[in-house]
């Protein structure tokens, strides 16, 4: 990357990392792969039981390695061989997980966090019941504000995932969001989390790349 290109996204990520602070959430600016796991061992505790939401910036960044390296009672999604009642519980056991991952659908410089989910798993959890979320998060996912939220799911997140996801869905076909009614729709549950009350439970860790989708 261009340095004058990376010294501006380094500010916008500040920048947000402040707005976060602001509303009652952690942020955290990495350089690497290696500072970032460094990070994640500094928030948690060995023999902590962890799960995670679906997310492709967890793979990309080695998190998911991290978490089945035997340090952690992982409820690992997954896993191999797992039946659909099997990956059902696990989604329950991270209600009382003490650590749940995930990424973002995309954060705003205001410091809030939009996602949208296909069954609700993945949001339910940030909003409650684990002790701590901690999300990775690339300086793709930052946008000026919720309208640029939406626009960017409708535009990237729902089109890309459901590819992803080999879903027969419009906006496979069109390359954007169509609002569909289709029965393989992952589009389902829309949440915004403006502010915590609990200031150590969610942990925004960026890296001035780009992650997932």
């Amino acid at each position: 990357m261009d340095n004058n290109l990376k010294w501006l996204k380094e500010k916008r990520i500040n920048n947000t990392i402040e707005a976060l602070k602001k509303n009652g959430m952690n942020g955290y600016l990495v350089k690497d792969r290696e500072e970032l796991i460094s990070k994640i061992v500094e928030l948690t505790k060995e023999g902590d039981t962890v799960t995670c939401g679906g997310s492709m910036s967890l793979f990309e960044t080695g998190v998911i390695d991290h978490l089945r390296s035997g340090r952690y009672n992982f409820l690992d999604r997954y896993a191999e061989g797992l039946s659909q009642d099997e990956i059902k519980e696990i989604y329950r056991g991270a209600f009382s997980a003490d650590v749940y991952f995930a990424g973002t659908n995309a954060v705003t410089e205001n410091g809030e966090l939009y996602n949208v989910d296909g069954t609700g798993n993945r949001v339910a959890a940030m909003l409650f019941g684990p002790d701590k979320v901690i999300l990775v998060v690339g300086e793709n996912k930052i946008v000026k504000n919720l309208e640029e939220a939406i626009l960017r799911n409708e535009r990237i997140c729902a089109p890309v995932n459901c590819e992803r996801l080999n879903r027969a869905t419009p906006c496979v076909k069109v390359g954007h969001c169509m609002d569909c009614s289709s029965p393989e729709r992952i589009c389902n549950e829309y949440i915004v989390i403006k502010k915590q009350r609990d200031k150590d439970r969610i942990h925004v860790i960026f890296m001035n790349e780009s992650l997932g989708y």
